[in-house]
C-alpha cells in the first residue's frame, strides 16, 4: 500500500480500556487519543474504499486482469479494526475472489497483485464477511463518541499490524460529492471528517444473510452511553437498525432508553418489535412510564401486550390504566418503599439496597402503622443520618404529611407540591399509600406538547 508504515505495535483497541459503566467526556477523549487514526503514519496512508471501485486490477507483470468491484472484510471475530480478507474482481462476465494474501499494493490509482498467475475463484461470501461498498457504504452507523447516527460517505483502509484493515469512516459531504462527481474525483481520499472505526457500531438490514453487516460482539461503546443518548440513537435509526440495537442492550438498558424517548417514537417502536419483546420492555419500565407507553397504543395492541406479561406486572399496570391520565392516579408510580413504625433503619436500608436500580425514583419511605395507614413520609436523608437500630416510629415528625388522593387534578397536584416543598408526593387512598408522584412527572404532564424534557444527569 502506498506510503504505508510498518507498526511494531498498535494502540490497544478502545474497547480494552472501556469501562462498563457510563463514561465521562474525559474518558471518551482518552479513548480517542489511543485509537489507530491518532497515529500519524496511519492517517497519512489512508486509501478510499469508494475510490477503489472500478479501478483496474493488475497482475505482477502489469497486465490488467479485471476491475475491482468491492473490498471484503471480516469482523465477526470481534476485532476492533476488521481485516480485509480479499477483493471482489470483475473478470469478463464473472465475479472472482482474490485473497488478501495475493495483494501486493492497494493504492488510490490501482490494485496490483503479487503474482502473474492466479487461481481466481468465483466469489462466494463466507460467514462473517462483509462487502464494504455494498453493505456499509451509505448505510446507517452509530458513532458512540459523538453519540449520533451517521451515514458512511466513504470508508478508509490502511496497513496495520501486517494486514490491510478498515480503520475509519468519512461522514463529510465533500466525500459524498467526490463520489457522485467525475471518475477522476473519486480516486483520492478527502478525509475531512473521519471517525475512527473503533468508535463505530454498524448495523444490518432485515432480510440480509446472517453473514452480512451485524453489530460487533463487543458493544462496550454502546453500554457506556446514558439512557438519554441511547434514546436519541433509537429515534434516529431506521427500523432494522433500531431493532438490532434493542437486541444488544440488556432489558434494563433498553427500558431506561425507552423512558427517555418521545411518546410517539415509543409507540412506533413497540409496534415494530416482536410482541413478546415489546411486552418484556414495557414490563421493565418504571410503572408510570410503562402506563404512558401503553396508553399511546391502540386498545387491541395494549391488551395483547398485557396478556404477554407476568400476571403481577399486568395487574399492577392495569390498575394504573384505570385512572384517567389527567389525575394523580394516572401519573403516579406504584414503586413504593413502605415500612412500619416498628421496622428499624437497618431493615429499611436493606430494602433500599434491593432497589438500587430505581435510586432515581425513590426519595422517601412511606411509614405506616400496623393497619397499613400512613403515619409519615420519611425522607431518605433522615434514614441516612439515623442510627441503624432506631425504630422508624422514633423518626416520625408530629405534623401532617402532605398527600394527594388518586382523583386529584393536575393543578391540585402542582399546588400540593408547592405546599410540601418536596421532590415527590404520596398518593393516598382511604389513608393507605398507593403510589408516589415525582416532580418530573408533574412537569411532563403539564407540558403543552407531550414529550420528554431530557434533563442532563451529572457525569459520574
Amino acid at each position: 500500500m502506498a506510503h504505508a508504515a510498518t507498526f511494531p505495535s498498535a494502540p490497544a483497541p478502545a474497547t480494552a480500556h472501556a469501562p462498563h459503566h457510563r463514561g465521562s467526556h474525559r474518558e471518551r477523549r482518552i479513548l480517542r487519543s489511543e485509537r489507530i487514526l491518532a497515529t500519524r503514519a496511519v492517517a497519512e496512508s489512508l486509501v478510499s474504499a469508494a475510490g477503489l471501485q472500478r479501478r483496474p486490477v493488475l497482475n505482477q507483470a502489469g497486465a490488467e486482469i479485471g476491475h475491482l468491484v468491492d473490498v471484503v472484510a471480516r469482523w465477526s471475530d470481534g476485532q476492533t479494526y476488521p481485516p480485509v480478507t480479499g477483493l471482489v474482481v470483475r473478470v469478463g462476465r464473472r465475479l472472482a475472489f482474490v485473497d488478501a494474501a495475493s495483494v501486493d499494493r492497494l493504492e488510490w490509482g490501482e490494485v496490483r497483485l503479487a503474482s502473474s498467475r492466479l487461481d481466481l475463484r468465483d466469489f462466494e461470501r463466507r460467514p462473517g464477511e462483509v462487502m464494504l461498498c455494498r453493505d456499509v457504504l451509505d448505510h446507517q452507523l452509530v458513532d458512540t463518541d459523538g453519540v449520533q447516527v451517521i451515514r458512511a460517505a466513504d470508508l478508509y483502509l490502511a496497513q496495520v499490524l501486517g494486514r490491510i484493515r478498515l480503520v475509519g469512516v468519512d461522514v463529510s459531504l465533500h466525500s459524498l460529492w467526490r463520489r457522485l462527481g467525475p471518475a477522476r474525483w473519486r480516486r483520492r481520499p478527502t478525509p475531512e471528517r473521519v471517525i475512527d472505526w473503533s468508535a463505530i457500531q454498524p448495523f444490518g438490514e432485515s432480510g440480509r444473510q446472517p453473514s452480512e453487516v451485524r453489530l460487533r460482539t463487543s458493544n462496550d461503546g454502546l453500554h457506556r452511553l446514558r439512557p438519554g443518548e441511547l434514546a436519541d440513537l433509537l429515534e434516529d435509526l431506521e427500523r432494522p437498525a433500531r431493532a438490532e440495537l434493542l437486541d444488544v442492550l440488556d432489558p434494563a438498558e433498553a427500558a431506561d432508553a425507552l423512558e427517555e424517548m418521545d411518546p410517539e417514537e415509543v409507540r412506533t417502536l413497540l409496534r415494530e418489535v416482536d410482541p413478546g419483546r415489546a411486552a418484556a420492555l414495557v414490563e421493565q419500565m418504571e410503572p408510570d412510564e410503562a402506563v404512558d407507553a401503553l396508553r399511546d397504543l391502540d386498545r387491541d395492541d395494549r391488551d395483547d401486550l398485557l396478556t404477554r406479561m407476568t400476571s403481577a406486572a399486568a395487574e399492577r399496570l392495569s390498575v394504573l390504566l384505570d385512572y384517567p391520565e389527567d389525575r394523580a392516579g394516572g401519573i403516579m408510580t406504584t414503586l413504593l418503599v413502605v415500612a412500619t413504625t416498628d421496622d428499624t433503619v437497618d431493615d429499611v436500608r436493606r430494602r433500599l439496597g434491593e432497589l438500587a436500580e430505581h435510586r432515581h425514583d425513590v426519595d422517601a419511605v412511606a411509614v405506616v402503622d400496623a393497619n397499613g395507614r400512613l403515619v409519615w413520609d420519611l425522607p431518605l436523608f433522615d434514614v441516612a443520618l439515623a442510627a441503624g437500630s432506631a425504630r422508624l416510629g422514633q423518626l416520625v415528625e408530629h405534623e401532617e404529611t402532605v398527600t394527594v388522593p388518586p382523583g386529584a387534578g393536575l393543578a391540585d397536584v402542582a399546588a400540593r407540591f408547592v405546599e410540601a416543598r418536596r421532590l415527590s408526593l404520596l398518593v393516598v387512598d382511604d389513608g393507605r399509600p398507593v403510589g408516589r408522584i415525582l416532580a418530573d412527572d408533574v412537569v411532563d404532564a403539564l407540558l403543552p406538547v407531550r414529550g420528554r424534557a431530557r434533563f442532563p444527569r451529572l457525569l459520574q
